[in-house]
């Protein structure tokens, strides 16, 4: 009998929920405003802490009706009033709840409130739109849609404590883009919150902290305007700086560091000031230790990385403090087996975001072992780092794949850890398992780091060849992404230097001749660079010259043509002179620079161009024409000499470069021989 029971048991209580949640509506559209202002009042205290009240309210048309008696100029203040805080209170519910209201158009309902003189009205407006705000699910482009809003709310900070509270709320979780920074620092952000860091509540104090970290985030206009403001007499990076004293909440240090980093990075600060080396480096350290919980750690270490990235000392610095890089090897044991469980809820959010701080320490590696050898080698010797890499590369996080990937680009620098560390643990297998299929900003790091697997001198080399990486990096060449193309291009050229004429030919056969002269007409001058590199390196060794130019030697005489005919950089015709200087070097190959008038023409134009690096591709070229060892040589000689090359040779032993006038005598010599 209890089963039988159980169903309408359950229907009765939902309809008697529901007919509770009517009720509260209902009570909205009564005629007497005394009532309605009652039954607001009631429905604020049913809603606290009670999410299904929420949402059944929401579903039965509360807000609709909520917003339009808070429109109404009849309304009094006092339920106008009330009506917001309700509001506010159905958006501390779910994500859900937060949609339905944005959807009820709140946020322009609440903006235009905010033109009310009533200050408590105005507070009310204010912390229910900070509450739908600060929601991820709030698109903030609708804080800039009306051009009046933000100056409006600029004048609103000086109102209140309250108000000071949540606009700059408001503003630091709003401010998500370039254009979002320019529109607050226009409209007077710096000036008016910057007397906020030294007020004598700590919520505003820090509010108008985190707005300096988002409006000074890789923007110089307004870093360069915050080093020279000044709060009472102080300069800010001195106010930051008292804000980063171990006595101050951690929250308080971190964005206070964060702020001068971001200042460093744009550019404002330079990376030896001691406000960075002494005080903000060494916080961030700090923010590292496990005695800090899960979020600081990963915030502290990622803050870190994104400091120290372009700065060599820096990095230096960086792994002598605090015994970092040792520091950083408990991101990966955590939470550890004799972890206090205090708190069961702490420890069930740390379980699912212990990936953030594996993503977090791979990314601090990266930076660390970005330039020198010393901390590359401390890295690798960190208890089983490469294993933890390895692990990293297949772990279901993208993002740790991404940071993993990061870490072991960083190290693939060192010539030392591709002897080493590199090979003894088969990095190649997962990277390539990882090239297979992901997404394109790991496919950018990883074949980054393929690139430099494939160098000559790394014992890699050959297991990644005999696994069919061709193929793979092919593709890439074709992918929309230039920095993929770019990548693909590049482990060819490196693949190709000094192979095996077996290698060489599988990479045109693979390649396909069309393909290989799309890339020569990139619009990517990187791509173009790396395509003549490559090309550079198939055309190397006598043999394998004439072999290749004997199947594709009217294409690529033809691409030769057009780049030297084209507006093109320094670079880019140097390398293409250094490929003709290649094809001269072969034995049947030559004949195609000497049937071409032409061509012999463009050489000597090249000769007496301006830039010696041009003039010295030229010479070479020519003086690999008319070596005198050499079958034909004579002919050569004579045809050269009657086009006047002789002349121009004589003219560069005069030259005051002593590389172009040794070359220039190296080929008059091939002549008086």
């Amino acid at each position: 009998m209890a089963c039988l029971l159980e169903a309408p048991l359950r229907i009765s209580v939902l309809s008697e929920v529901t007919a509770t949640s009517r009720h509260y509506v209902d009570r909205l559209f009564d005629p007497d405003p005394q009532k309605v202002l009652q039954g607001v009042i009631d429905m604020k205290n049913a809603v606290i802490g009670n999410n299904k009240q929420k949402a059944n309210l929401i579903v039965l048309g509360a807000v609709p009706r909520l917003l339009y008696l808070l429109q109404q100029s009849s309304s009094s203040p006092e339920l106008r009033t009330e009506c917001a805080v309700v509001l506010g209170s159905l958006a501390m519910g779910t994500e859900n709840n937060i949609k339905s209201l944005v959807d009820c158009h709140i946020i322009p309902a609440l903006l235009q409130g905010l033109l009310c003189p009533d200050l408590i009205f105005i507070e009310a407006c204010l912390r229910c739109l900070r509450t739908v705000f600060i929601s991820p699910v709030t698109p903030v482009q609708l804080l800039y849609t009306d051009p009046t809003v933000i100056p409006h709310l600029m004048s609103l900070l000086s109102r209140s404590q309250r108000t000071q509270e949540y606009i700059t709320q408001i503003f630091s979780h709003c401010c998500k883009t370039p254009e979002h920074q320019t529109v607050l620092f226009s409209h007077g952000a710096i000036q008016n919150i910057a007397p906020l860091l030294i007020y004598h509540s700590y919520k505003v104090r820090m509010q108008a902290l985190k707005c300096f970290s988002v409006l000074a985030y890789e923007n110089t206009q307004v870093s360069m305007t915050l080093v020279n403001v000044l709060v009472e007499g102080e300069l800010l990076s001195q106010v930051f700086v008292r804000m980063m004293q171990r006595d101050q909440p951690i929250e308080m240090q971190l964005t206070a560091a964060k702020c001068l980093t971001y200042m460093c990075r744009a550019g404002a600060i330079r990376t030896d000031d001691s406000c960075v080396v002494l005080k903000a480096l060494p916080c961030l350290v700090r923010m590292c230790s496990k005695e800090h919980l899960l979020e600081e750690r990963v915030e502290g270490a990622e803050t870190l990385a994104y400091l120290m990235e372009p700065d060599v000392e820096l990095q230096r610095i960086a792994s002598t403090t605090d015994h970092l890089v040792a520091m950083l090897a408990d991101y990966f044991k955590y939470p550890s087996s004799v972890s206090a469980i205090n708190d069961i809820k702490r420890l069930d959010h740390d379980l699912k975001h212990a990936h953030e701080l594996r993503q977090a320490a791979f990314k601090l590696y990266a930076s660390l072992g970005s330039n020198d050898e010393d901390i590359r080698k401390k890295i690798t010797e960190t208890e089983n780092m490469m294993d933890r890499i390895v692990s990293g590369l297949s772990e279901s996080s993208i993002k740790v794949r991404l940071a993993a990937v990061r870490c072991l680009h960083s190290l693939s620098r060192s010539v030392q850890q591709l002897r080493t560390s590199f090979h003894d643990h088969a990095v190649w297998k997962p990277l390539m398992k990882l090239l297979q299929n992901a997404p394109d900003e790991v496919l950018v790091m990883a074949s980054s780091t393929l690139c430099n697997l494939l160098l000559e001198f790394s014992p890699s080399k050959e297991p990644i060849l005999e696994s069919g990486v061709i193929e793979l990096l092919c593709g890439l060449t074709q992918s929309d992404s230039p920095a993929l193309r770019v990548n693909g291009i590049w482990a060819l050229m490196n693949m190709a230097f000094q192979a095996d004429q077996k290698v060489k030919v599988e990479i045109v056969r693979s390649l396909g001749t069309e393909q290989l002269f799309r890339l020569l007409s990139d619009p990517d001058s990187n791509v173009l660079m790396k395509t003549l590199g490559l090309l550079r390196n198939l055309l190397s060794t006598r043999t394998h010259i004439d072999q290749i130019m004997s199947s594709h030697g009217k294409q690529i005489m033809q691409a030769v043509t057009l780049i030297l005919e084209a507006e093109h950089s320094i670079e880019v015709k140097e390398q293409t002179l250094c490929i003709l200087a290649n094809i001269a070097d072969g034995n049947a190959a030559k004949e195609l620079i000497m049937t071409n008038d032409d061509m012999l023409q463009k050489i000597k134009h090249y000769m007496g161009h301006s830039n010696v690096k041009l003039q010295l591709a030229a010479t070479f070229c020519i003086s690999n024409l008319i070596w005198n060892e050499e079958d034909g040589s004579q002919e050569r000689q004579d045809k050269l000499r009657e086009m006047g090359f002789v002349d121009v040779l004589h003219k560069l032993t005069q030259a005051s470069d002593p590389n172009l006038c040794d070359r220039a005598k190296t080929a008059m010599q091939q002549y008086l021989a």
